[in-house]
């Protein structure tokens, strides 16, 4: 990337990337908020296998590593805290 992407640029590009790669076919970038869950019951209801696709495009995309599961669940709550752990680290 060769100009560092806004925050807003980075979520908008988030939204888009869980919805291609994790074939969440019934929703649309504008369905999901920002500061909403994404994994359980009481959020977009993702999983431990889609938080493995997550890892693996925020390593294709934006070069960000998670390295184990605690720091994992930690970004991987929102859209909000997963763009905040990349703007940070580009």
């Amino acid at each position: 990337m060769s100009q560092k992407q806004s925050l807003e640029e980075i979520k908008a590009q988030l939204k888009e990337e869980l919805i291609e790669n994790l074939s969440l076919e019934d929703i649309g970038p504008e369905d999901i908020t920002n500061d909403e869950v994404l994994f359980g019951d009481e959020g977009i209801g993702l999983d431990s296998l889609d938080a493995v696709e997550i890892v693996v495009f925020l390593q294709r995309i934006w070069g960000i590593e998670i390295q184990d599961m605690e720091e994992g669940r930690e970004i991987l709550v929102s859209i909000d805290t997963i763009a905040n752990h990349i703007y940070s680290n580009l």
